[in-house]
This record gives C-alpha cells, sequence and structure tokens, in this order.
C-alpha cells in the first residue's frame, strides 16, 4: 500500500479520536444539529478505522511470523503463519482501498430516465417502446416505483420519447451507467424482404433534484404553457388545458407533462423533469472542465456516444465500454441486466482504484 494511502488512514484514526471528543462535550450535546452532523461523520469513517486496526494486527502477525523463521523447529510453522498473515494483509488492503474511493452523493437519489427514437424511423421508435419494457421489467426485480412522466408515441405503438421517474433505493447507482446511444440490429416488423436493420435510440439518466434545488429556479428565466392533452385519459383530459409545457429561456430546454389530470401535478412533475436536466447539464461542464487526459474506459455519458448493442438475429448484446458481450437477448430484454451493471461499476471501481494509487 502506498505511503499516501497510509497518511491518509492515519488522518482518518486522528479524525475518529476528535470526533469521540467532541461528541462527549457538554456544547455538542446541547446542540443537536452539530450532534447530528458530528454523528453522521463518525458513522462513516469508523467502518474504515475497525479495517485499519484489522490491517495493523494483520502486519504485526506477520511480524512475529517472521521472528519464528530463525528458529528451525518452529520454521514450518512460521512459514504457515507468515502466508495467512500476508494473505489477511491483502485481502484488508484491497477492503481499505475500496472504503477510500469517492463515494457519489447522488446515489441514494430517484432518476428520471428519458429515452428518445433516433436513426431509424418506426423502427427506432419501438425499440424505444423495448427499451422502456426492459427498464420497466428491471424495476420490478427490484421493487421499485416507475412511474410515466411524458410520452410522445408513434403511429405503430413505439415512442419517439418517453420519460419515466424511477423510485427506490439504489436507483442512481444501478442505472447511472445507462446513459448513451443504444443500437439494435435486427429485422422489422415492416421489413418485407428479410433485411437486418440498425437503429438507434438515446438513453438519459439523470438524479432527481431535491425541492431546495429545484426551488432555485428563477421563474423569471421559465415560459410555461398550458395545452391540451393527447392520448388515452378519458374525457376530462381532452377537454381541459390540463398539460404543461415549460421553456428554460436562458438554456432552451423544454419539459412537457401531460401524464396527470391536474394541470398543478403536471407543472410540479415537469419543473422536476426541469430541474434534474439542469443539474446534469452542470455536472457534465464540472466534469468535463476537470477531466484528466487519461479518460474513463466507462465513459462520459454522453448521449451521442454508442455505448450498446443489441443484436437480435445473433442473440447477443454488447457493451461497447468495457468489451463485455453476453448471449442472451431474450433475458436482458426483459429486464436483466444485473450482469451487465455488476461488470461496470466493477471497472469504475477499478478506474478509481487506479486513480487513487496514482495520487503522490
Amino acid at each position: 500500500m502506498k505511503q499516501s494511502i497510509r497518511n491518509r488512514l492515519d488522518r482518518l484514526l486522528d479524525r475518529l479520536g476528535e470526533l469521540d471528543r467532541e461528541l462527549g462535550e457538554a456544547d455538542t450535546a446541547r446542540d443537536m444539529n452539530r450532534f447530528r452532523e458530528l454523528s453522521r461523520e463518525r458513522a462513516e469513517i469508523e467502518p474504515i478505522t475497525v479495517l485499519v486496526r484489522a490491517l495493523q494486527q494483520a502486519e504485526a502477525d506477520c511480524a512475529t511470523a517472521r521472528e519464528l523463521l530463525d528458529d528451525p523447529e518452529m520454521r514450518e510453522l512460521g512459514e504457515a503463519e507468515l502466508a495467512e498473515g500476508q494473505r489477511r494483509c491483502a485481502e484488508l488492503e484491497d477492503a481499505l482501498q475500496r472504503a477510500l474511493l469517492p463515494r457519489d452523493p447522488n446515489d441514494g437519489r430517484n432518476i428520471f430516465l428519458e429515452i428518445r427514437a433516433g436513426t431509424g424511423g418506426e423502427e427506432a421508435a419501438l425499440f424505444a417502446a423495448d427499451l422502456l419494457r426492459l427498464y420497466t421489467r428491471h424495476a420490478e426485480r427490484q421493487r421499485w416505483k416507475v412511474e410515466i412522466i411524458s410520452t410522445n408515441e408513434s403511429g405503430l405503438g413505439g415512442y419517439r420519447e418517453v420519460i419515466t421517474r424511477i423510485i427506490g433505493t439504489g436507483a442512481w447507482s444501478r442505472l447511472k451507467f445507462e446513459s448513451g446511444g443504444h443500437r439494435v440490429q435486427r429485422i422489422p416488423t415492416t421489413e418485407t424482404q428479410g433485411r437486418i436493420h440498425t437503429s438507434a435510440c438515446t438513453v438519459a439518466v439523470m438524479p432527481e433534484a431535491d425541492e431546495l434545488e429545484a426551488l432555485q429556479i428563477n421563474l423569471a428565466d421559465l415560459r410555461i404553457d398550458t395545452f391540451r392533452a393527447s392520448g388515452a385519459g378519458g374525457q376530462h383530459i381532452n377537454k381541459t388545458d390540463s398539460a404543461v409545457r415549460i421553456t428554460h429561456l436562458p438554456t432552451g430546454l423544454v419539459v412537457e407533462c401531460q401524464a396527470e389530470r391536474s394541470q398543478h401535478s403536471n407543472k410540479a412533475r415537469a419543473m422536476a423533469v426541469l430541474a434534474a436536466r439542469l443539474n446534469d447539464a452542470r455536472e457534465k461542464e464540472r466534469e468535463a472542465h476537470e477531466a484528466s487526459t487519461r479518460r474513463g474506459l466507462i465513459g462520459s455519458g454522453d448521449r451521442s456516444e454508442r455505448i450498446r448493442t443489441y443484436n437480435f438475429p445473433q442473440g447477443r448484446v454488447t457493451d461497447h465500454r468495457i468489451n463485455l458481450t453476453l448471449y442472451r437477448l431474450d433475458t436482458i430484454m426483459d429486464g436483466e441486466l444485473d450482469e451487465i451493471i455488476d461488470a461496470l461499476t466493477l471497472e469504475h471501481q477499478a478506474e478509481q482504484l487506479t486513480a487513487l494509487t496514482e495520487e503522490p
């Protein structure tokens, strides 16, 4: 383990001692906000310090085992204990480095997931409907809730655009690598000569902004229009101006919502989507500004970046960022994404570990 990492661990041990002293002071006990803040910090640090002490003990055990190597009668025992101690040290060092990886502050948030048909016309719209079903089925497996915010349907039952809100623990942490271009290769139902077509959709996954962030949008920067909703919904939805369109004038972002009968509810949903889009744009700008020359293998999440191909004739799915190919397209299209998501998460952690060990 690099000395810079050991220095960070030593600082965490010192900080734990400081926190224990502060939490034991009478002034801290009288200030509940301060007490909660310090308690939260301690809860984050303590698991790491437990691993640090376990590593220190394992290293001490290795030192004791090395002393036995000089005694011919104890050499065999010393070799066995040293091997076990070194194995334990390696495990603990790996666990500590992973514990030090920067946490994504959005991991606990719900998400907005947007799917838009790209090249391919009606076939792309049908593929957008397939992707919606894929993510809906995956959400059901995770016991997440899916809400449809807005849809723009095509003539054959597909979607030119569909926006959903996915509510549940781990939604962002599990689906944040899904942003980008998704390509499909298959024979469309409208194809009469059996030719394989290539179509594409873009997927955007954004963490839901909290209410405070949404409230900080300057209302003077918005143009809010109401109009009569289209599509299913009964007589009421077709006779009142319940649908809402919000335009953010400085950026040109436009959000529509007509999923609810209430204009107020549609406006609230549209504002939530707008806040998520604005935060997503700010985050992308920050990441681009801070990007190093070494680009991550996971990619930038840019919607123009092709990340995955679904080849129906061959029954395969390929994630191009990590060169992962799986020949079980049917189950993946039915929402079984865990193998892909786990592989992407491990690759992301490997990149973070590389960056951590490269720090001076």
